[in-house]
């Protein structure tokens, strides 16, 4: 019970986010948004989606229960929703499931983004593996963390050239890290 209800919870943000991801398209794409990377969506959607299909399949053919260390692994779960609602918050009506950019937009440089060039995918590689372990789905776990580097790998090069060619990108984000804040550069300062 206390699986399926955390399962379903999770769908349910994924979905209502994607409600937000297509009305955020419409109004972009409204005030002349390009959209790249087309080629890889499909891939990264089939990946997410298939998440949630292995994982449930994971819990309920090997009969997996919660883990011992649960209250630690829930704890992160929540700290991941926190980051999350401030990093979609941050970038406001440009955040987006799909790379699309407003040529000569600013960049935005509030929340995380001050901190880090990529909070989102930091966050969703958190919970790619911290869902799953808090019902021992190992499996899960490791095989969408791996395809996740893989998509990822494809995805943020081609968002970060889409971003250098429309915005000041590179100037926004001078010295600092894509995942984890660029510490020694702040040392140097």
């Amino acid at each position: 019970m206390v699986f399926f209800l955390f399962v379903g919870l999770i769908i349910f943000q994924r979905i209502t986010e994607l409600v937000i991801a297509r009305r955020n398209e419409a109004w972009m794409k409204s005030q002349g948004a390009i959209e790249f990377g087309q080629g890889h969506y499909p891939a990264m959607v089939a990946i997410h989606t298939a998440f949630f299909l292995f994982f449930i399949t994971e819990v309920m053919l090997f009969n997996k229960e919660l883990s011992n260390y649960w209250p630690i692994l829930l704890a992160l779960f929540l700290i991941t929703q926190a980051m999350r609602v401030w990093a979609l918050a941050s970038l406001g009506r440009y955040w987006n499931t799909k790379i699309i950019i407003l040529p000569g937009a600013n960049v935005v440089k509030r929340g995380p983004y001050k901190i880090i060039k990529h909070p989102n995918y930091l966050i969703v590689a958190v919970e790619l593996i911290v869902i799953p372990l808090m019902f021992n789905a190992h499996v899960t776990a490791a095989v969408f963390t791996l395809l996740n580097i893989l998509i990822l790998s494809i995805r943020i090069p081609a968002e970060e050239k889409a971003l250098r060619e429309l915005t000041k990108y590179e100037a926004a984000f001078t010295n600092q890290g894509r995942f984890l804040p660029n510490l020694l550069n702040k040392c140097d300062n």
